[in-house]
């Protein structure tokens, strides 16, 4: 249970709170910081795509407890600096999302709350925050998350009724 909490920051929208800004905050006692949890499979891929700069990604993705769909993220999406190589076109959300939009929403997630919360103890706590009216990305996007050791989740723009039970 998260106690001694007075501030936490955040704030919605694709990049608007990332793991850089959440760790920031995490660094202040009582304070905990907020990724926002929104297109963060998209994030990813541009970043990969774009090669990487500062190779924060990699290292996450290496850090990913199933070798196997990091190692096809990193194989279908990463781009050397320079690549004559085309970027590839970010698959669609669906009700039946493919292979690639799993593996993009399950791997995003985990990379933004294990960069948020690297070489921190348990008083840095993060947050991640999603739109309940996006209901179809949930699931994938908050295992993700929870494989990184996310502290909080938080929903809103609706009622996250089933979310709970989920998180058990």
């Amino acid at each position: 249970m998260l106690t001694g909490i007075t501030v936490i920051q955040g704030g919605m929208g694709a990049g608007v709170s990332l793991w850089w800004l959440a760790r920031a905050v995490s660094w202040y006692k009582g304070c905990m910081g907020t990724i926002s949890g929104i297109a963060l499979c998209r994030i990813l891929a541009w970043n990969l795509q774009h090669g990487d700069p500062g190779g924060h990604y990699r290292r996450a993705l290496r850090a990913f407890p199933i070798p196997e769909i990091a190692q096809r993220v990193y194989r279908d999406w990463f781009r050397e600096p320079g690549s004559d190589r085309p970027c590839k076109p970010f698959p669609k959300p669906s009700l039946n999302p493919s292979q690639d939009w799993i593996d993009l929403a399950l791997v995003g997630n985990f990379v933004q709350v294990y960069l948020a919360k690297e070489g921190r103890g348990e008083n840095h706590p993060i947050n991640i925050n999603y739109l309940e009216k996006i209901q179809f990305i949930l699931p994938t996007s908050i295992v993700g998350a929870m494989l990184a050791g996310v502290d909080c989740v938080s929903i809103g723009a609706g009622i996250p009724k089933q979310i709970p039970g989920m998180l058990d």
